[in-house]
């Protein structure tokens, strides 16, 4: 069942990280096809620091992003970075030269992963690190238990703080949590693509945040006539409302919306005041898709 509440932060499990639930994601910062540097190095560097401005303090990031690009960009953009922002990156993967995203769960490709992170943002410790376990969107399934163990060991090195997981299955986080703890996972989710929503009820129940990817529906925009006619009578955009109903949705979701554009940064952020009645709640309930 949907909460019509929209709690403004959430205090990560375990830890004294309280996040506000509107992030900001960096992917897009990356060239097209998040493939090299991008078009404008200022305006990504205007984005970042607006974002901060208006009271973002989750960025979640990665150095397969270009690669290394948006690292070096949020770098540049806001080191020595200000107190409380969290900076949170995966690692799993690679980029090919072409621009191919290619499986890195080795021991070593995962130790070299973390410290490239913490050169390219100029760190000493990651506050967050997630495995990107499944293949682009969709979980395979089979154990985790080989490639996160590697990062409960750099954990326990003090290299990173807190462990979370991307595009995972329940029994697999289940696996995790043998091994170290879990504060977030990152699937694909958004009010059109629901398989995770019982998935997310159980994550709030033990106490770990839910970042949903693609929340306005990746490389191919959301597009329904019920956001447009229930935006339109709220004297707001679509994608503000596709953001306010995850907000709604549960109060362990976390929005880490991307965007290299101030103007769009703005209107995503400013969906965190939109409230949605129960029977737009309703209508938006039934877009859904398992």
């Amino acid at each position: 069942m949907t909460t019509t509440t929209q709690p403004q932060a959430y205090t990560l499990a375990g830890t004294s990280m309280q996040l506000h639930r509107m992030g900001y994601g960096a992917m897009q910062l990356a060239g097209p096809h998040v493939f090299g540097p991008p078009r404008d190095e200022a305006a990504a560097i205007a984005v970042l620091r607006t974002a901060v401005e208006l009271g973002v303090n989750h960025i979640d990031t990665s150095d397969f992003y270009g690669p290394f690009v948006t690292n070096q960009i949020i770098k540049k953009a806001l080191h020595p970075y200000p107190r409380g922002l969290t900076l949170v990156t995966k690692v799993g993967a690679t980029r090919g030269p072409g621009g191919s995203w290619n499986p890195a769960l080795g021991k070593q490709d995962l130790i070299d992963a973390v410290h490239s992170n913490l050169r390219n943002l100029g760190l000493e410790v990651m506050d967050v690190v997630n495995l990107r376990v499944g293949p682009p969107l969709i979980p395979e399934g089979g154990s985790l238990a080989e490639p996160f163990s590697v990062l409960a060991d750099l954990r326990r090195e003090g290299l990173i703080r807190h462990l979370g997981l991307s595009t995972v299955n329940a029994a697999q986080v289940a696996e995790a949590r043998e091994i170290a703890p879990i504060v977030c996972v990152q699937n694909l989710y958004n009010v059109v693509v629901r398989k995770d929503d019982a998935f997310i009820r159980e994550l709030a129940a033990q106490g770990i945040a839910y970042v949903p990817y693609f929340p306005l529906g990746g490389f191919t925009p959301l597009q329904s006539s019920t956001l447009d006619t229930i935006a339109a009578s709220l004297g707001r955009s679509p994608k503000q409302v596709a953001l306010a109903w995850l907000l709604q949705r549960s109060p362990n979701i976390l929005l880490i919306p991307g965007t290299s554009s101030v103007k769009h940064l703005r209107e995503n952020i400013e969906a965190r005041d939109v409230k949605l009645t129960p029977e737009m709640v309703v209508e938006l309930d039934a877009l859904g898709k398992v």
